[in-house]
């Protein structure tokens, strides 16, 4: 199955008398944009007050997810991982992995624990923008 990331722009119900405007990001693994819309719809229907517009959807890269049952926001790396074949030669590609922490810091040192035993450096690193993460649906 494939990740998708898929932005939705709906009003929330927030159980007060005032809906409140969202535009969110969620990364959902499925077959297609369709199967991953209708399970987002089937996740937000509780929320969702009047209307709503997916605004995107695309396939995610990442190589790699870490999520964290205590973690609040995902953080985005840029990792260049470097390989060396037989001739000795050094080879680096950069992959993107999600990790889920409840601050940069954690994400960080969760990340380092991860791939503990490969060589690779950190490019990037931003908090990103999606809320929730939905493996195999």
């Amino acid at each position: 199955m494939l990740l998708y990331e898929i932005k939705i722009k709906y009003t929330r119900q927030t159980g007060e008398d005032n809906p409140k405007p969202e535009n969110e990001s969620y990364l959902i693994e499925g077959l297609n944009c369709s199967e991953v819309e209708k399970h987002l719809m089937d996740v937000l229907k509780p929320y969702i007050f009047g209307d709503h517009e997916i605004l995107s959807c695309k396939k995610a890269q990442y190589k790699d997810i870490f999520p964290s049952i205590t973690g609040d926001y995902w953080f985005k790396f840029r990792v260049e991982m470097i390989d060396v074949d037989e001739s000795g030669k050094e080879k680096r590609h950069k992959v993107s992995i999600l990790v889920q922490e409840a601050d940069i810091e954690a994400a960080i040192k969760k990340l380092k624990h991860e791939l503990s035993g490969f060589e690779y450096d950190i490019a990037s690193v931003t908090k990103s923008n999606i809320i929730d993460v939905y493996r195999s649906i």
